[in-house]
């Protein structure tokens, strides 16, 4: 999940993030790091130097996140997969959903943690300020057209997060200390043979380990401090000290501790969230009607300049309803194979199944609460500008006081700091197949001191490498998606013929696989 604003050209525009810049416009004030008044004072200086280097991010991030690569390929290869799986998110979702909230365990799969335990640390990394702030924006660029485009986004989606969670367990190891690793950066390389491979797989740990500090830490400690000093006044070092005590103290006990966190802390995050939205809507059942049909007519319309609202053609909200689907849900780069690989199961069908339900419950639930509350209380209308609190007036206009504000306001802080968690595991488990265990330590500790850091300064020019490096770990991850399609939809065909309610036990899925030949545990 990103911070910031996909911009028209498909960069981020950190003008309309989430993240007050309140402290700093880049990274510290001016004049607050040794030699700062020369370097002001001197053409060609380190600030001019500075400037380049952020200029030159940004405008590579607008290219590997613009509508000539990443997106494109983002939403062809969820729609190939769909294909090639048969629709199997259509057909399957509802057992899914069942295996993974009601079953919640094959108690007797080799793994670390439940089932359900990975598809809440992946929840956790995923649903965060994006679907607060990312739809009202895509709403206020694109118009309420751009919400059907999430949400065709989030449906072609969960193929692509289906097949990256079934390599992440087929193609799973054991680590020196007994635990399961698994994700793109094992897959690639485990499932491509040759250097090819090994390249990707290279490529994806190391952008994962660079993303891992930017997106899903500076910027999310940075909203939860923000967002704790609007609304209660504290102290954004506090914030700061209280983030490093708590993920301290989670990091300390590894994936189990982790799991056991977010299976208590997500769903309730999600729960409070949704409930006021539903109240919401409640209140405005008699706008629910005209909204969506504004909703389903601007998807292939458009939509006309209304209030502060400028106009948007069809392709502007297909662009910004596809970009603001893949940002959030994060189908196709990579990271919710690595908590997979984690989940104690008897087949990875099982497990990737359960994984797909990661994106129905952040777009087709989280990201459409948000965008029916905007558009059935009228405030889509009201300008670009207002998108960082488009979300908060949508609440307050049908909420008594000061509820709409504070709800939208804890709820970006919830959705901040189960952000750092999950990603503090994907970035720990890239590092791990770069450099072996011994780094394990290290980097728990760095991530640490890293959120304190970014709960009290900017540091733009991290934000942004961080930006194309979460880009970047996706495009290796998609073409190994595509390479593996076709070991994926075989395996996953046989394993749904020989059990299509997934109530299989795990003495008859031990059974099949021999007679598979499969040598996978």
């Amino acid at each position: 999940m990103l911070s910031g604003r996909p911009t028209p050209a498909g960069g981020i525009d950190r003008a309309h993030s989430p993240i007050t810049p309140a402290r700093g416009q880049r990274g510290l004030p001016s004049g607050s790091y040794p030699g700062a008044d020369v370097a002001e004072a001197t053409p060609g200086g380190y600030l001019d130097r500075m400037e380049s280097l952020q200029n030159a991010l940004d405008t590579a991030g607008g290219i590997v996140w613009g509508p000539f690569i990443l997106i494109p390929l983002l939403l062809g290869t969820g729609l190939y997969l769909t294909i090639r799986l048969g629709g199997l998110q259509f057909r399957m979702l509802g057992r899914a959903l069942r295996h993974g909230l009601i079953d919640r365990s094959d108690a007797d799969g080799k793994g670390d943690i439940s089932n359900y335990q990975a598809l809440t640390t992946a929840l956790a990394a995923t649903v965060g300020v994006g679907n607060i702030v990312g739809v009202a924006t895509a709403l206020s660029v694109g118009g309420p057209g751009a919400l059907f485009w999430i949400w065709v986004t989030g449906l072609v989606g969960m193929a692509s997060k289906y097949t990256e969670a079934f390599l992440g367990v087929r193609f799973r190891t054991t680590d020196a200390k007994g635990e399961q690793s698994g994700g793109p950066q094992y897959y690639l390389k485990r499932g491509i043979s040759g250097p090819v491979g090994k390249t990707l797989a290279l490529m994806f740990a190391v952008f994962a380990v660079i993303a891992s500090f930017g997106i899903g830490n500076l910027t999310q400690a940075n909203a939860v401090a923000t967002n704790l000093e609007s609304a209660f006044g504290l102290d954004p070092f506090a914030s700061g000290a209280i983030m490093f005590v708590l993920l301290g103290a989670v990091l300390l006990g590894g994936i189990q501790a982790i799991g056991r966190i977010t299976s208590a802390f997500v769903p309730m995050m999600i729960i409070l969230y949704v409930s006021a939205g539903i109240v919401v809507l409640v209140m405005n059942v008699a706008d629910i009607p005209a909204a969506l049909g504004l909703i389903f007519t601007d998807a292939f319309t458009g939509t006309a300049a209304t209030g502060g609202f400028v106009g948007a053609g069809i392709m502007l909200a297909i662009q910004f309803g596809v970009a603001r689907g893949i940002f959030s849900n994060e189908s196709g780069m990579g990271s919710a194979a690595i908590a997979a690989a984690a989940a104690k199961t008897s087949h990875p069908v099982r497990q990737g199944l359960v994984s797909m339900t990661q994106t129905f419950i952040d777009t087709l639930i989280v990201v459409s609460i948000t965008g029916l509350v905007i558009v059935t209380t009228g405030v889509w209308d009201t300008g670009r500008e207002t998108a960082g609190v488009m979300t908060a007036n949508a609440f307050s206009a049908a909420l008594p006081g000061e509820w709409g504000g504070t709800i939208v306001s804890l709820s970006i802080i919830f959705f901040a700091f189960s952000t750092i968690i999950g990603w503090s595991y994907y970035g720990e488990r890239s590092l791990e197949s770069l450099i072996g265990r011994r780094g394990t330590v290290p980097y728990r500790m760095l991530f640490t001191v890293v959120a304190l850091i970014g709960a009290t300064v900017e540091l733009e020019l991290v934000w942004s490498f961080s930006d194309l490096a979460n880009g970047l770990m996706a495009l290796p991850n998609l073409i190994g998606l595509l390479i593996l399609s076709g070991l994926v939809a075989r395996e996953t065909k046989a394993y749904l013929k020989f059990d299509p309610t997934l109530r299989a036990s795990p003495e008859e899925v031990a059974a099949f696989m021999r007679a598979q030949g499969s040598d996978w545990k």
